[in-house]
């Protein structure tokens, strides 16, 4: 999820800027979801300054973990203090908007590697072929968002998806089941053109699923209901222990919560 807060200046490269979304926000959230813990991801109205997030990230304590945005020139003292803060990967988000580009992409991974971080990425899924060799030559784990955001979606035998099936048996690439109306064409709140690729995904690697709510869903003119995204998972997901494990057990292992 992201926060946003006016008194924060909007990057250059900003192509949006939601309204505040914050703690006291957020906390209403989880009373009604029923959340406990919370991973809180640098959204591209802020560039490279990480500051909103990581002010409102303190508020959480140990139930907190986030995702940043640092470059190459990043130090290891400065790493350092942010895995101290409860950071355990670097967003490259391959959209308009994004703050870092693809020609750092290999640095910024080895340089975070050492820290235990792993590469969040959100792209058009459709190019997951021209980009396997290089995704699966990263030093660190992989992790990628809204259900590969194929835009729009393709089919569970499309050699895109089959690529993103690929990179999964890896071992090191990892999936978020969030965010389907990034890509969907079909009408809320089944969005039926992106459940298969779910239900697949969850099927070939329930170990390496994450759930996400992509609060407070920036860009969205109509933001689509919080339970409903959540309840998504039964239909995505048959059983309840693999659901628990989507929703505890694998973000206790890949982002270090107690």
């Amino acid at each position: 999820m992201h926060f946003y807060h006016g008194r924060y200046p909007a990057a250059p490269t900003a192509l949006i800027t939601p309204p505040d979304s914050w703690v006291e926000d957020y906390r209403d959230l989880q009373q009604r979801l029923g959340l406990q813990r919370v991973v809180v991801v640098q959204p591209t109205t802020y560039g490279r300054d990480n500051a909103c997030m990581l002010d409102a990230l303190q508020v959480f304590g140990a139930d907190a973990r986030a995702v940043v945005v640092v470059d190459e020139t990043v130090d290891d003292a400065e790493l350092d203090r942010l895995t101290g803060l409860g950071v355990r990967g670097v967003r490259f988000h391959m959209l308009p908007g994004g703050a870092l580009p693809w020609d750092v992409l290999e640095e910024v991974a080895a340089r975070v590697s050492p820290f235990g971080w792993h590469v969040q990425l959100q792209m058009n899924g459709r190019e997951f072929p021209e980009l396997s060799e290089r995704l699966r030559r990263l030093p660190c784990p992989l992790v990628v968002d809204h259900v590969g955001r194929f835009m729009p979606p393709v089919g569970t035998g499309d050699p895109a998806f089959r690529t993103l099936l690929a990179l999964l048996e890896t071992g090191h690439c990892w999936v978020k089941l969030s965010a389907p109306y990034e890509s969907s064409r079909e009408v809320p709140p089944r969005y039926a053109d992106v459940a298969p690729l779910a239900r697949a995904l969850a099927a070939a690697a329930p170990e390496r699923m994450l759930w996400a709510s992509n609060w407070p869903h920036p860009g969205q003119a109509e933001p689509p209901g919080d339970g409903q995204l959540l309840d998504l998972l039964l239909d995505w997901v048959d059983d309840a222990a693999t659901r628990d494990r989507i929703l505890a057990d694998n973000p206790t292992e890949l982002y270090g919560f107690d």
